[in-house]
C-alpha cells in the first residue's frame, strides 16, 4: 500500500512532505514523482523544492500563497502521483584510483573488513549504486546498495580537508566528495571525474533516481582522464539502466 505524505510546517515559509519512516527505493520513487508533479505544475508562491530520501521540503512565499491553499493544492497533486511515469533511469560509470596517496584509508577498511585489498576493491566496484538524493555539498550523492562486507565506521577525527573527487565509506554508505571539504569518511580512492562544475548550465553530473558504478583505474589512466577533462574532451560512459 502506498504511504501517504505527512504535511509538517517548517517555520512560516516551508512545508515538509514526509513519506513513512523507512528509506527504500519505493518511497524515494514517490518523493521523486511528487517532486516532478509539483515542478511541472508551477504553483504560484513556491520558490524551491528539495527532495530527500523520503521527504520533500517546499519553500514558499506566504505573501503569494496561503498555507492552507498550498496544502490543498499539494494534496490534490499527491492523489495523481501513481499516474506519473518518470524518465528512464541511467547508469554512469565512474573511474576510481584506489589506495596509496589517493586512498589513504583503504588499509583501514581492509583491516576492519578482514578482506584483502583486492577483495575490498572488487566488493566496492561490483555493485550498482542507486542515487537517493543530492545534499551536504554541491553535487554530493547519497548512494544506496553498498555491501555490508565493507561497512566501516567514520574517522574518529575528521580531516580538515578532503580532496575533490575523493571516494569514501562511512558506515553503510559510500560517496564521492565533489569539492574540497572537511570530512570524516574513510577515503579509499579518488576519481578524476568532476561531479560539480559551476561553469556549466546544469552544474551537476549526477541526479537522484539514477545509478552509478565504480571501476578501478591505475595512476596513468587517472592522469590521462584528468588531462582530457581539462581539455574538455572526456565524457563518462552513460547508458539507460538495465540495458547491456
Amino acid at each position: 500500500m502506498q504511504p501517504k505524505a505527512r504535511y509538517l510546517p517548517a517555520g512560516d515559509r516551508a512545508i515538509v512532505l514526509e513519506f513513512g519512516n523507512e528509506i527504500s527505493k519505493e518511497v524515494n520513487l514517490l518523493v521523486r514523482k511528487l517532486y516532478y508533479c509539483i515542478s511541472e505544475e508551477n504553483i504560484k508562491g513556491i520558490e524551491e523544492i528539495v527532495p530527500t530520501y523520503r521527504s520533500l521540503i517546499i519553500y514558499y512565499n506566504p505573501q503569494k500563497v496561503k498555507y492552507t491553499d498550498l496544502i490543498q493544492q499539494l494534496k490534490d497533486l499527491e492523489k495523481s502521483v501513481t499516474e506519473i511515469t518518470l524518465p528512464t533511469a541511467h547508469i554512469t560509470e565512474i573511474p576510481v584510483l584506489y589506495g596509496g596517496e589517493y586512498g589513504p584509508d583503504l588499509e583501514f577498511v581492509v583491516q576492519h573488513s578482514k578482506l584483502s585489498i583486492k577483495e575490498v576493491i572488487n566488493t566496492h566496484t561490483e555493485k550498482e549504486y542507486f542515487i537517493y538524493m543530492l545534499g551536504f555539498l554541491p553535487g554530493f550523492v547519497y548512494l544506496g546498495g553498498m555491501s555490508d562486507k565493507i561497512n566501516t565506521p567514520r574517522l574518529e577525527k575528521p580531516r580538515l580537508e578532503v580532496l575533490e573527487g575523493s571516494v569514501g565509506i562511512a558506515g553503510k554508505q559510500t560517496g564521492i566528495y565533489p569539492i574540497r571539504s572537511p570530512g570524516g569518511w574513510q577515503i579509499i580512492g579518488r576519481t578524476p571525474i568532476k561531479l560539480y562544475d559551476p561553469q556549466k548550465e546544469f552544474p551537476f553530473l549526477l541526479k537522484s533516481g539514477d545509478y552509478i558504478k565504480f571501476y578501478p583505474i591505475n595512476k596513468e589512466q587517472f592522469k590521462e582522464i584528468e588531462k582530457k577533462i581539462d581539455e574538455k574532451n572526456h565524457h563518462c560512459k552513460v547508458k539507460p539502466y538495465g540495458r547491456v
